[in-house]
């Protein structure tokens, strides 16, 4: 019975020490090889390569924000200032009010920064 024993022990090691130190060669994996896995594809233009698709999110992202309103603030200004898209609505003339505006990070479409003027 105890040559059983001892058989079990070692088996038990013999394969317990290897998975040990396998989770232990993952686990000390720098964050940077991971992320490097995982960023998948990136156009050479970025996301967010040119002024339409900068309007068609700024609008994705102001409507839940300000509803239906911020269509009369056509036409957008929508200009492009070191790889950050800045899109802003306008006021016709002898009209009150705000415009919505909005920062959009061109290579990874981050929206970086939202507000509305009075």
């Amino acid at each position: 019975m105890l040559a059983a024993d001892n058989t079990m022990k070692k088996l038990f090691l013999i394969v317990l020490i290897p998975m040990m130190l396998l989770a232990l060669g993952t686990s000390l994996k720098k964050p940077e090889d991971t992320r490097k896995n995982l960023s998948g594809y990136v156009p050479k233009t970025g996301f967010v390569p040119n002024a339409a698709t900068a309007i068609k999110i700024a609008e994705a992202v102001w409507f839940p924000i300000y509803g239906k309103s911020i269509y009369t603030k056509k036409p957008y200004k929508v200009s492009l200032k070191n790889n950050i898209w800045i899109v802003e609505g306008s006021i016709p003339a002898n009209h009150v009010g705000g415009v919505p505006y909005i920062e959009i990070q061109k290579t990874d479409a981050r929206i970086l920064k939202v507000m509305h003027s009075k």
